[in-house]
């Protein structure tokens, strides 16, 4: 009897850098907060909800997203009103600065925390003392607001916000992987370890299965990069 042939030395670098490839690495799952500085369920939210994903260790399998403008205004002729107020505008704005300045969460996250924490104890008003707090430089953030730069990124993040489909019905209106939690947005780092696709997070652990198989269900038979890869390694072990 014939003997298979043994896979061919030159193809086995080839498989391991095929596993190594960007088709292989698991992907961050998106994580969008649509949300607003003075709301107190978005600060609830950003308080006892969000902040944990830094302190479980979620936030290394997650890219977030803020975008503070939520269920605010604006005119034709381009003026803003917020919901609750012009301290609310100024507070979306002054957040919209730190999230462009330091665009890596792990840097702007404190001090959007310590606003929304101010926020939930009727100071917020004592918004600066949050760059003691943090430790992040106070002068590039002024000079973001005074110049008018707070104010178009407030008209992006509106832009944004007035384009989602669906429609936001409240906030804080949070979107993971595309897909909008509604009610259910308490809930998020369930979805998170549900859409996932690499090694879960301790955190993960004793997630909602229901979940993940609501998600499996609802991407039919379509296949993630990572599962084509390792599916072409077998193809080409197999046929040597």
């Amino acid at each position: 009897m014939a003997s298979r042939p043994l896979l061919p030395q030159f193809l086995i670098p080839f498989l391991a850098l095929l596993c190594l490839a960007p088709a292989c690495a698991a992907r961050r799952v998106s994580v969008s907060v649509y949300y607003e500085a003075l709301c107190p369920f978005c600060s609830g939210y950003v308080v006892n909800d969000l902040a944990r994903i830094f302190q479980n260790g979620l936030s290394s399998i997650v890219d977030l997203r803020l975008v503070p403008f939520g269920n605010g205004r604006v005119s034709p002729d381009g003026s803003m009103t917020c919901q609750h107020g012009e301290d609310e505008c100024r507070l979306n704005a002054i957040e919209a600065c730190v999230i462009r300045l330091w665009p890596d969460a792990e840097h702007h996250f404190p001090f959007i925390y310590c606003i929304e924490h101010l926020a939930l104890t009727q100071k917020w008003r004592a918004w600066e003392s949050c760059f003691q707090e943090t430790g992040l430089a106070s002068q590039p953030v002024i000079d973001c607001y005074n110049s008018g730069s707070g104010r178009q990124l407030e008209l992006q993040n509106a832009a944004e916000t007035f384009a989602l489909q669906p429609p936001n019905q409240f906030v804080p209106w949070v979107v993971v992987n595309g897909r909008p939690l509604g009610d259910d947005y308490t809930n998020f780092e369930a979805y998170i370890c549900s859409a996932y696709d690499g090694e879960l997070p301790a955190a993960c652990r004793g997630k909602h299965l229901a979940i993940t198989q609501h998600i499996k269900a609802s991407r039919g038979d379509k296949r993630n990069p990572r599962e084509l890869a390792i599916v072409l390694a077998l193809c080409i072990a197999l046929w040597f």
